[in-house]
């Protein structure tokens, strides 16, 4: 979700600050200094907090203020929260935490897709391995990651799971974070485009066993190479 105007811009700056802990946890914010600080009026104020307040990285309440609230609390799912975190300090352990996450979902998510995806589904996810392979033979990192944005994503949503589903948005934060960090080689791997390929081959057919194993080599072989990259 990206917000715009005024409110976007009093995000831009309070989101990262809190997520990095510039604004510490249990740090009280007055919405009338904000208003001064920022040279905005109440309601941006208003606007950009209930923003944060969904995110729950603060609680505002009348006559106390606005308090940053323990990470313990923060939706980590939301893409504007990883982004933050991605921006300050908390880059490698964000990286670690979501490459696992992917480890323990995807190779599940590609197995389900294999059995519940429709045609249309199977017929676009192959549509995308090809345009993958394309734009890694072209290293073409921008169209890459919009198309390895939209094969994850599909993969999520064919397995037929809502709660897999929802992770789609998550899974393209993180892969977009690892491309603007350069944690992406400048020409992406043939090895794992041919993954990639025998994964929505293998949906195509109904084979979960060979999608859940080719995508879990995917997912592991990222996080491995995160690793390296971040030691």
């Amino acid at each position: 979700m990206e917000i715009q105007g005024l409110p976007g811009r009093l995000l831009a700056e309070l989101g990262p600050a809190i997520a990095s802990g510039e604004i510490p946890e249990g740090a009280v914010l007055r919405g009338e200094e904000l208003e001064i600080r920022f040279g905005v009026s109440r309601t941006v104020v208003r606007e950009a907090v209930r923003v944060l307040e969904g995110m729950r990285l603060v609680a505002s309440r009348r006559r106390v203020g606005i308090t940053v609230q323990p990470k313990s609390l923060w939706d980590v799912f939301d893409p504007m929260v990883i982004r933050w975190r991605l921006a300050g300090s908390d880059r490698s352990a964000q990286l670690r935490s979501l490459g696992s996450l992917r480890v323990a979902v995807e190779p599940a998510a590609a197995a389900l897709a294999a059995v519940h995806a429709s045609d249309d589904e199977r017929r676009e996810l192959s549509s995308l391995a090809v345009e993958l392979t394309v734009s890694a033979r072209a290293a073409d990192l921008a169209t890459f990651l919009r198309h390895d944005i939209a094969y994850h994503a599909l993969i999520l949503r064919a397995s037929g799971n809502e709660m897999f589903a929802h992770l789609g948005d998550t899974v393209g934060a993180v892969l977009t974070g690892r491309t603007e960090y350069h944690l992406m080689p400048h020409q992406p791997e043939s090895y794992a485009i041919r993954l990639h390929r025998e994964v929505a081959e293998a949906i195509w057919a109904g084979e979960a066993e060979r999608a859940e194993q080719a995508m879990r080599t995917i997912v592991s072989g990222a996080l491995e190479e995160l690793n390296q990259q971040l030691d």
